[in-house]
């Protein structure tokens, strides 16, 4: 019989904070769930199962399925966290082909929302969760031809404040996590960012912390979030950006 453990279910564990959020929650005890279109075959799975080895990965048609099949297996699941990524389209709105906002929008909004809402009645029947919304702070400082990735964030991180509101009598926190200049291949991969001179130099002059946001460092928060029983603490946006956006230093 499985050891009775916190369970967790983390979405799009491969790429974005998922491979972080998927470490921290073993490293604090938790049976850890994943549902990944990504990683929907075992072939794909391959380069996960060294690290990964206790992780349940879960096949399903969609994310519907998926929160389903998980609360089938473990009974009582106490994060959820919804780790959404998708390229960012960048380019003038006139430009923008129509269908890039409409994938973009599945992605990003329908399917946390699908999710969230398959758990929500789960969540309510054991009598409270966590729920840990990886979004983004980009929307605080938008740049020309931005506009399809910053409605579908700013999109997201209303659906997260008005779940709060919604789920706080029922014991079920509702938080996020809004990263920018982490380092993920999905965003800042390494080749640009890290190991290229131009690529560093632009983050050392965006950023007030002159680096990217380590994988650890943003895992160590969502670990908070998803294993708290402080659900007071609801509705809350934590940016993970290094003190970005700042004013730019003038000359004295």
């Amino acid at each position: 019989m499985r050891e009775s453990k916190l369970a967790a279910l983390v979405t799009n564990a491969s790429d974005f904070a998922g491979p972080p959020a998927v470490d921290a929650l073993i490293a604090a005890g938790f049976r850890v769930m994943v549902y990944d279109p990504a990683l929907q075959d075992h072939a794909a799975r391959e380069r996960f199962l060294p690290r990964w080895d206790s992780v349940e990965f879960i096949e399903a048609l969609g994310p519907v399925e998926a929160v389903t099949q998980a609360f089938a297996r473990a009974g009582r699941i106490e994060a959820i966290v919804s780790n959404d990524h998708f390229p960012a389209i960048q380019k003038p709105t006139e430009e923008a082909d129509p269908e890039d906002l409409r994938r973009t929008l599945d992605v990003l909004v329908m399917a946390p929302f699908l999710t969230i809402r398959a758990a929500i009645p789960h969540l309510k029947a054991q009598g409270g969760g966590n729920i840990v919304m990886i979004t983004s702070c980009r929307t605080k400082l938008p740049i020309p031809g931005g506009a399809i990735p910053d409605a579908a964030r700013a999109a997201t991180n209303a659906l997260m404040h008005s779940w709060a509101i919604e789920l706080a009598p029922f014991e079920i926190a509702v938080n996020a996590v809004a990263p920018n200049f982490l380092y993920s291949e999905a965003y800042y991969p390494r080749a640009t960012f890290i190991e290229s001179e131009k690529g560093r130099e632009f983050v050392k002059q965006s950023v007030p912390a002159g680096r990217l946001g380590k994988p650890e460092e943003i895992g160590e928060v969502i670990r908070f979030l998803a294993a708290t029983k402080a659900r007071f603490l609801t509705g809350a946006m934590i940016d993970f950006s290094g003190g970005w956006p700042a004013a730019p230093v003038r000359p004295a």
